[in-house]
Parts: C-alpha cells; sequence; structure tokens
C-alpha cells in the first residue's frame, strides 16, 4: 500500500462566504510566477498558473457544497503531485500560493501534505 499524506490531513469546518470565494475568483485571474528567477520564465509560468488554476478551480466550484479542510486538500492534492518531481525553485513558488489559497481560506496547516509533495516547505 502507497502512503497517502491526505491520510494525516486533520479534518474541520470551513467557513465560506461570498467574498471567500471572491477572492479565489480574484487570485485565479490574477498573473502568478512572476517571481520564477531567469530571463524567460513564460514557459514556465505558463505551466505552473495552468496547474494551479486547475486546482483553484475545482476548490471554487465546489468549496460551497463541501466546506472541509479534508476536501479542500483533496482537490490541490493532484496539483501538489504533479509539481512534486518539478524544479526547486518551481515547487517552492507553487507552495507559495498554495499557502495563499490556505490563507484565504483559512486553514492554517496542511498537515504535511505540502511538505511531502513539495520538499520541506
Amino acid at each position: 500500500m502507497t502512503y497517502d499524506p491526505l491520510s494525516e490531513v486533520v479534518d474541520a469546518p470551513l467557513s465560506v462566504s461570498d467574498e471567500l470565494i471572491r477572492a479565489l475568483a480574484d487570485l485565479r485571474g490574477a498573473e502568478k510566477f512572476l517571481e520564477l528567477p531567469g530571463e524567460d520564465t513564460s514557459i514556465e509560468r505558463g505551466r505552473l498558473s495552468a496547474i494551479f488554476n486547475g486546482a483553484l478551480d475545482r476548490v471554487i466550484s465546489g468549496l460551497k457544497s463541501n466546506p472541509r479542510k479534508r476536501w479542500f486538500m483533496a482537490q490541490i492534492q493532484p496539483a501538489l503531485a504533479e509539481i512534486a518531481n518539478g524544479d526547486t525553485e518551481a515547487r517552492e513558488h507553487f507552495g507559495i500560493y498554495v499557502e495563499k489559497v490556505m490563507d484565504i481560506v483559512g486553514i492554517d496547516s496542511s498537515d504535511g501534505m505540502l511538505s511531502f509533495y513539495l520538499g520541506g516547505l
């Protein structure tokens, strides 16, 4: 059996408002990963943004009907798994954006999930 870090996530209710959903939608519409180092990062920015926005779309579309921490982390998990073997800078910056979403949603800890996939964040 393969270890699933989602099993370590301590479930808790989330308070979801229209304002919270708007904040997530605003982040969804914003340019992301502009701070990636390097001369031409447009391809990597696009790739990371697509992965991140896909996870954010899942969260935005279902959070009101599933206002639970574990559900939220399950929506983020596929994106984390996709990034896990990527470049260190990409993983670090991706983690920063996931933490922004967690802050908006009111989640203080990923219970080790970010560290598992992104390596010690």
